[in-house]
């Protein structure tokens, strides 16, 4: 169903659950992913998925349709990220470098992650990147995103994302040259 039909049947109440229900069947694996990427471990990327959904309930009717209904979850999905992220560096009072060592450590003992060798070092070679380029890498190199959409996404131009995400690259190549 596409994003229109469900903004139509989510505006009428009478077909307003049957409208979020088809939303969440469309964009629940993606935001998943797109959280679980930042986030690494499941079961905080499936609280974090549930959070952007009760979201997306509240202010749906509010959305006026100015972006595309994905870059909006997107955003919401991002923003949550970023929350949770920067809530957890200060309840803990870790600087970043511990943050990043503790999922790493979480990437070494889930049975949630698979992937070969090279993969996991990919996943704590991202774990090293500021938060924000974190997301630029994540959004172009898996969720294979244009640098238009992103910006719509992160609120920051193209240039700049365009760089960050070069300067993303450049510091992966790095650390995986180290060993």
């Amino acid at each position: 169903m596409e994003d229109k039909e469900i903004l139509e049947k989510f505006a009428n109440p009478d077909s307003r659950n049957l409208a979020f229900n088809q939303l969440v069947r469309k964009y629940q694996q993606k935001i998943y992913w797109h959280i679980r990427k930042m986030v690494i471990d499941h079961e905080d990327a499936d609280d974090l998925t549930q959070e952007v959904f009760l979201k997306v309930w509240k202010n749906l009717e509010n959305f006026r349709q100015d972006a595309q209904l994905y870059t909006w979850l997107y955003r919401i999905a991002t923003n949550e990220c970023l929350t949770f992220l920067s809530s957890k560096k200060r309840k803990f009072f870790l600087p970043i470098n511990d943050v990043a060592a503790e999922l790493a450590e979480k990437i070494d003992t889930s049975v949630n992650i698979s992937g070969d060798e090279i993969q996991l070092k990919l996943q704590k070679a991202l774990l090293k990147l500021p938060d924000k380029q974190r997301l630029v890498f994540n959004m172009k190199y898996y969720d294979d995103l244009k640098y238009e959409e992103i910006s719509e996404i992160l609120g920051t131009s193209v240039g700049a994302l365009k760089a960050s995400y070069h300067l993303a690259v450049k510091k992966i190549e790095e650390f995986l040259k180290q060993d």
